[in-house]
This record gives structure tokens, sequence and C-alpha cells, in this order.
């Protein structure tokens, strides 16, 4: 593609505005094998600041790393029955190896409960040993028919949690613990409001008792799963015979949970933030905040000096936590350094040029508008260099808000009527909140009718007052409030 040629419009189709997005931003790109994708360095960049951020927080809340195989006896998969006919038809399997075939088949890892339980129950005899808090990073494989670069893949990049506790209680805790974890990740780090809540019976993970979603509003107004956290009871326990000695003394199963994210968030970032010009990363995941551009002509005698300067800026910035890089390429105009990283979506581009020496000012351009609708201020260097810290944060914050903001306004509360949710779901989409009986039939009648679904049965802090008090599929009472959406 020519570097002038325009994305195409949000507006006009979201989906080819999405890939092309992807592609021109050199987050990732299509690989030989169907289904899977190279994540480039920028995006790859991206996800290192994610797990960062993340991994921290699960080691702020007394979780280890650890690491288990990629490969699982089919057998172990097979143990648990509503999990193996959750994850069958994604299965990718390991019939011949070293030029023979295998006695028992492995499955590629889609998901690692079962290797992992399988371990615990080694290593577990006393309530002493417990509790078991591990995260793995890891990369999974879920044979997907319909692919999308980062938002659903036959294979993509992961973390996964696995507990195992004493009680239910604890369990339960824990399960809630990394939902408000995944929480402050998501709101603090990707600027990306999503609403909590638990998951339906027909939506839930195979093979858990509860789960628990964290939802996200995208700009086109469906929905995305941005993680999930599981109360998977002793169902995993008792297939794996992980049992402990209690302090009274008698043998009991543990209780697990199991949670993850994973690169699906590089494409809800994408989604939530983007605009027509490209992607645009909050400061506190971009792998460069703010690209100093220095514009030279070639033969310029003052080439020298410009370059210096912009190195002796960027080595401030740096002194002050800021990750700033010089764009010196040589073989590229200003111009198109510019359209390069407004597509990349760095936080921040300062333009120094000879003027700016003589003046000791820069350019600093935002990479969204300011409320006033500036982009460009002319700074001197000192104040721009000492003042960005301060507008990274300022423009993370404005990104959440402004990412809050048009969910509220796309959040439909107090719908009562079927026609109502079906002429939102059809023309605008968002989160329509309704009133459920809990009637299963009212759930496939949605996804048969507008091909929606309920997102989630929201948290107290989400859910709308007064309560609503009929169900949405019509005559009975409501039992509980719901989430409807369109969702990928």
């Amino acid at each position: 593609m020519t570097a002038d040629k325009r994305l195409t419009p949000r507006e006009q189709d979201f989906a080819a505005w999405y890939n092309e997005v992807v592609l021109r931003a050199e987050l990732a790109d299509y690989s030989p094998v169907r289904g899977s994708m190279v994540i480039r360095p920028w995006g790859f960049g991206i996800w290192e600041r994610m797990q960062a951020a993340l991994d921290q927080m699960f080691k702020d809340t007394g979780h280890e790393n650890a690491y288990f195989p990629l490969l699982i006896p089919q057998s172990f998969i097979e143990k648990e029955a509503e999990h193996i006919e959750g994850f069958k038809p994604e299965l990718a399997v390991v019939t011949h190896a070293g030029g023979r075939d295998l006695e028992e088949p492995l499955v590629i890892r889609p998901t690692s409960e079962t290797i992992i339980y399988s371990m615990y129950a080694k290593w577990v005899q006393s309530y002493r040993d417990l509790p078991i808090l591990l995260n793995q990073w890891a990369n999974v494989m879920r044979w997907e028919l319909r692919t999308r670069l980062f938002l659903r893949t036959a294979e993509f990049l992961w973390q996964e949690g696995h507990t195992a506790h004493a009680t239910a209680d604890e369990a339960q805790e824990e399960t809630l613990r990394i939902l408000g974890v995944y929480r402050d990740f998501m709101e603090q780090w990707v600027a990306m409001p999503v609403v909590t809540g638990l998951k339906t019976d027909s939506e839930r993970f195979a093979g858990a008792v509860r789960t628990y979603s964290l939802e996200a509003l995208m700009q086109d107004n469906r929905a995305l799963q941005a993680g999930t956290s599981h109360f998977l009871g002793q169902n995993f326990s008792r297939q794996f015979d992980l049992k402990f000695q209690s302090v009274e003394g008698r043998e009991e199963y543990a209780w697990n949970t199991s949670w993850g994210v994973s690169t699906r968030m590089v494409g809800g970032l994408v989604m939530t933030h983007g605009d027509d010009d490209g992607i645009v990363v909050p400061p506190r995941l971009a792998p460069t905040q703010v690209v100093v551009v220095p514009i030279v002509k070639g033969g310029d005698a003052r080439a020298e000096a410009i370059h210096r300067k912009a190195e002796e800026l960027r080595a401030i910035l740096a002194d002050q936590g800021v990750r700033a890089k010089v764009d010196r390429r040589s073989h590229l105009s200003p111009g198109a350094k510019f359209y390069e990283w407004e597509r990349k979506g760095v936080p921040f581009r300062m333009e120094l040029g000879p003027r700016d020496l003589d003046k000791e000012q820069v350019v600093l351009v935002r990479r969204i508008p300011l409320e006033d609708g500036r982009k460009k201020e002319f700074l001197s260097q000192p104040h721009a260099v000492a003042t960005l810290p301060d507008r990274l944060e300022s423009l993370q914050r404005d990104l959440f808000r402004r990412a809050t903001v048009r969910r509220e306004e796309n959040s439909y509360r107090g719908v009562s009527e079927w026609d109502e949710m079906t002429e939102i779901l059809e023309t605008r989409g968002g989160f329509v909140y309704t009133g459920w009986s809990g009637d299963p039939t009212v759930e496939e009648r949605a996804k048969d009718e507008m091909k929606a679904t309920i997102r989630a049965i929201p948290s107290e802090e989400f859910r709308s007052t007064p309560a609503p008090t009929t169900c949405i599929g019509g005559g009975r009472a409501s039992k509980m409030e719901v989430v409807w959406a369109r969702a990928y």
C-alpha cells in the first residue's frame, strides 16, 4: 500500500478499517499457517507492556509464575466430560511423531486445567500445601474456522492462572479478586472501561461452576469479552484426584479457579481507541511514548546540530522515565515519518527544525486533539520536556474518559419490549439492559433472531436503579437484570 493511501473510514466499513490498521500500523501480519499470525515488533511491544503490568499485579496478590507442557495426553482432556464437549471442535491433535504413530494422541494445549491439576495432585497432601497460586505465560491453540488478527486466531498468546484452595469460600474470593485485578488493568492501563458480571450457564466456561467476565464495548458497538475468571468448584479435583487432608483429619477435594486474558486485548485496544488515521496507543502501553523527528534537508549545514539537540531532548526525557526515540532515518521525508507514527499511535510527536533550533522551541503534536481541538503546540524546549510526563498521564485519562462516555451513550437501560431491543441491536448496537426470567429459551431466541447474547449478569455496581421487573421475553417476572449485545 502506498504511504498516501487513507484507511477505510470506520463508519464505512469497521471490519475493513480494523484489518487495514492492524497491518499498516505493523502490529501483526498473516503467517503461512492458516489462522495464525505473526506479531510484529510494535504489536509485541504493546503486548510486552501488558505482560509486565499484569505480571506485577499477579505477584502483588501472591501469585508465582510456572510453566507446564504444550502437549497434553488426550485422555486428560477427556476426563472432564463438559470440558471435552466444549473444546472438542477446536482441538489440534498430534498422532504421529519420531517416525511412528503415538501410543496415545497428544493434544496441543487449548487450555491447561487438566495437566496442571494432575500435577497439583502430586504436590498436595495436606491443607498445609494449600493454597497453590500459579500463573503461566504461554501460547495455546484452538482450531478456529473463522479468524481475525488478534481477535480470534488458531494460535494466540495469553496468561492462564490456576489455583487450588482448601475451601469453596477461599476459591470464590480468589475468583473475584482476579476479576478486580483484570478490571484495574483494563481501566488503568488499556484505558478501556468494562462491565463485570456473571455469565449465564450457556455462556460459562466448559467445566466451570461459575464464570465471571469483563465486557468492553467497541466503537462499532459490538461487545468484546476481554477476560474471564472461573470458579471451577471441585470438578477437576475429582477427575485428577487432587485431595488433601484437612485440619480435622478428613480427606477432601481441593477447590480450584482458573482465569486468563490474551493478545485479544491488543485488538480491543485498537477498536476502543483507534481513529481514521490509525491506532491510538494509551501512553502506559506505548513502546515509544514520544518520537522526536528532526526536520533536516539533504546537505543542510545545521543537520548535525539539529540531530544533536534531538538526542539531547531524548536523553532528558529518558531521565524522566519517558520512553522516547529519535527518528533519524534519512531515506524518509518528515511527512512520511509523521504518517507512520500517526498510524502506529505514538502518543506524542516532537518536531525539531532549523527555526525551532533558533527559537529554542519544539512543535509538540498530541496524537488526539486537546479539548479545544488543537493537536499542535509551539513550546519552549525546557517547558515541553518538563511537562511531558504530566501530558502523557493526561492523555491516558482522556482516552479512558472518552471511551467511558462513548459506552454510556450507547448503553440502553429500562428496555422492556422485545421489538425495542431488536431495533436497538439491529440498527445502533450497544449494551441493552433488560430483565430476564432465567429461561434459556429467551437466550436462544435472541441468538436466532438478532445474533445477540447475554454478555453478563452485571455486578452490583453496574445494575440499573430501579431494577427491571419483567422479563424481556414477555409476561413473566424478572429474576435478574442482564446485559445483551452482539459480540466478537
